[in-house]
């Protein structure tokens, strides 16, 4: 099992890669290098790129597959005249945020830009641009790096790329424990354009209809989900609501093993979860609450009208992180344990229905 600080290593490295939706290839290279330092493990692709990861050897059970996306809000760019080019921006981002921001090249050593327009309806603008930009670069805003500070981890990219590195955590982690090589990882891509990786893999059954999904997220920060008050168990998200009977299941099992955890609807923004869910897969989901969601800083602030917006790194707790990889190893044991609440009812009815009487 991988030290604390190697894990960490991990999060740093992949919350700083390079990546887009339909461009995820820098988080596909890491990946792939670290699948085949590990000979037990499996890596394929399906038919829309997605990557899965499972365990070699005979299972016990049906599949569980943690799941998390490997692609970022981020601008990609379509064409360079002379001092200026056209981008696409792929994620979503309020308008405000686009106004006379400074953005830079990510992809490789390369330029800075200053935007000079913004269309919402099409995800795209234009850019006065400084340096060597190219058609098929990546940029992010230019963003200065924030102060350290105690627990907390601050990166361009922790949605959904924290989510990659804890699943792997917890991949490795239960690697060589028979009663677990039912568990693997799917990461998917293009969720920041409307979960298409996630749809590709449910619509088109590239799994097993038998295998049971959790999502892996980092979602918005809310007042009753905060930063540092542990991983949370997800009951939903801003369309519907996640499997009652396996949310059960995981949510007992992490009191039983006396896990600091947060049980909560995140509805700030949607999850993979929906789209499996809504394709039959029994579906439940975990996260880590989440500051300045898709790098829009002074979110809270700006939404009541009180700071402008300004672009900033995002933050997580290394606390919550380091809990949902724990919460992650849980639920994988846990969606086999059956759900008491029914039996406890039926008791209780029998015991106390002849008040009926």
């Amino acid at each position: 099992m991988a030290s604390r600080a190697a894990v960490e290593k991990w999060l740093a490295e992949l919350t700083h890669l390079p990546t887009a939706s339909g461009m995820e290839d820098a988080v596909i290279g890491w990946v792939e290098r670290w699948v085949s330092r590990r000979n037990d493990l499996k890596l394929s692709r399906d038919s829309g790129g997605n990557i899965l990861i499972t365990q070699k050897g005979r299972k016990k059970y049906s599949p569980v597959l943690a799941v998390a996306h490997m692609d970022h809000p981020a601008f990609v760019i379509t064409a360079v005249e002379g001092h200026n080019a056209s981008y696409e921006f792929r994620g979503g981002v309020n308008p405000e945020y686009f106004e006379n921001a400074r953005i830079e090249v990510v992809s490789r050593g390369g330029g800075t830009g200053t935007l000079t327009s913004y269309d919402p309806s099409s995800d795209t603008g234009t850019a006065r641009i400084r340096g060597d930009v190219r058609v098929g670069d990546i940029a992010m805003w230019k963003m200065r790096k924030p102060r350290p500070r105690k627990d907390i981890f601050a990166a361009p990219a922790c949605d959904d790329l924290a989510g990659c590195a804890a699943v792997l955590a917890a991949l490795d982690r239960m690697r060589g424990k028979p009663e677990l090589r039912h568990f693997g990882v799917m990461l998917t891509r293009a969720e920041e354009v409307g979960l298409i990786g996630a749809l590709h893999a449910a619509k088109l059954q590239t799994i097993p209809v038998d295998t049971r999904i959790l999502s892996i997220e980092t979602s918005r920060a809310l007042p009753t989900a905060p930063i540092g008050a542990g991983p949370v168990i997800r009951t939903g998200d801003r369309s519907t609501v996640f499997d009652r009977e396996l949310t059960n299941r995981i949510s007992r099992a992490a009191e039983a093993a006396g896990l600091r955890h947060q049980r909560k609807l995140m509805d700030g923004g949607g999850c993979e979860a929906t789209a499996f869910g809504a394709f039959g897969y029994q579906t439940a989901a975990l996260c880590v609450p989440l500051g300045y969601h898709h790098n829009r800083g002074n979110l809270d602030e700006f939404e009541e009208g009180l700071a402008a917006p300004v672009p900033m790194y995002e933050e997580i707790s290394l606390s919550d992180f380091h809990g949902l990889i724990d919460l992650v190893v849980i639920a994988a044991g846990a969606v086999e344990i059956e759900d008491p609440i029914l039996g406890s009812l039926n008791r209780l009815y029998e015991s106390h229905s002849h008040y009926l009487s």
